[in-house]
């Protein structure tokens, strides 16, 4: 096992905090590592965000051709393969997991013999949105459901949002609570106790804001999950696949920002009005050099200054925008683009 390279899954549901906690692993470590990021949609946010934010990483790898649980064969054994092959082969392998991507099968792929022989999954970590789960988000509303029933017994109610969040929870090794600074101390305690009862014993839970969780936490957990899949129930145990047709995913280019508060006020009111899960991307703000992130969950909108345009870049604003199925892409477009 110890000279097995070891390998970190991050996952967690759209906007819980994937990326921050990769991008502080990055810069905290001495270790060489290679980097394989999955995106769910097809402009690659997540990688520009996190290249170049440290020399600690050898290689970054980018899966964008959908979830990574759905195209393990095609896409993410290659790509760990390559890795293995490099002249020198990375320390640690982190692997950041598309928003609705579920672990397991991700897990499986790594009893694949050739795969088997030389790495091992040193643990799952799933990053959860505190205020999320504060709200209710991953939650059922039991009298709801009930009410809907009697009106209508044919009616579907299953909850997709519920499942992907509880098979990320069901696979992990490490939970961490991000954004402990956005739930008020009432809410804390409630959060942490809905928290415990859908993971498994021993699982271990940590608080943080902004992904700040130390590399010796995060990095080190020495569980070979790949040894371990009996005790990680998940709701797609037994199916063929997972497929995602309950949500939808799309991109808009976006002009310039005249005014960046009005811009996030817009964003949030969009949010709302078609229940946007996600809004994640760059734009152009007038009067400003350096491209500007944009990253909403849900109806919070969070925005900063990260680097200068890069030549041939254009200054070219794009969102991705990710929710539930039947989003108006029509009138979302119109709005972004006016």
């Amino acid at each position: 096992m110890a000279q097995k390279i070891p390998a970190t899954i991050i996952t967690g549901f759209l906007g819980a905090g994937k990326t921050s906690l990769l991008r502080h692993l990055l810069s905290h470590t001495d270790r060489r590592l290679a980097v394989i990021i999955n995106e769910f949609g097809d402009l690659g946010i997540d990688k520009s965000i996190v290249d170049g934010c440290t020399e600690a990483v050898c290689e970054i790898r980018e899966l964008a051709n959908g979830c990574i649980c759905c195209t393990v064969a095609d896409d993410f054994l290659p790509t760990l393969e390559a890795l293995l092959a490099l002249p020198q082969p990375p320390d640690h392998i982190v692997i950041e997991t598309s928003g609705l991507a579920l672990p397991k099968p991700l897990v499986q792929a790594f009893q694949w013999p050739d795969v088997a022989a030389r790495v091992t999954v040193d643990g799952v970590l799933t990053v959860v949105d505190a205020p999320a789960v504060a709200a209710g988000r991953f939650a059922d509303d039991p009298a709801a459901l009930a009410q809907q029933a009697a009106a209508d017994p044919s009616l579907d109610h299953d909850n997709p949002l519920a499942e992907v969040f509880e098979d990320q929870l069901a696979c992990a090794d490490l939970v961490i609570v991000n954004k402990r600074d956005l739930v008020g101390a009432a809410d804390w305690s409630a959060t942490l106790a809905r928290l415990e009862t859908q993971l498994r014993p021993g699982v271990r839970m940590v608080t943080a804001e902004h992904g700040r969780v130390p590399v010796a936490v995060a990095l080190g957990l020495g569980a070979a999950v790949e040894s371990d899949l009996a005790g990680r129930p998940s709701h797609h145990d037994g199916e063929d696949g997972h497929d995602h047709e309950d949500f939808d995913a799309f991109s808009v280019v976006c002009p310039p920002v005249a005014n960046l508060d009005a811009f996030a006020g817009r964003l949030a009111e969009l949010a709302t009005q078609h229940q946007v899960l996600r809004l994640k991307g760059f734009v152009s703000v007038a009067g400003a050099s350096r491209r500007c992130v944009i990253q909403g969950v849900g109806p919070r909108i969070d925005r900063y200054f990260d680097r200068p345009w890069q030549p041939g870049e254009g200054a070219a604003g794009e969102l991705v925008v990710i929710g539930l199925k039947g989003l108006d892409r029509a009138a979302i477009t119109a709005a972004l683009a006016a």
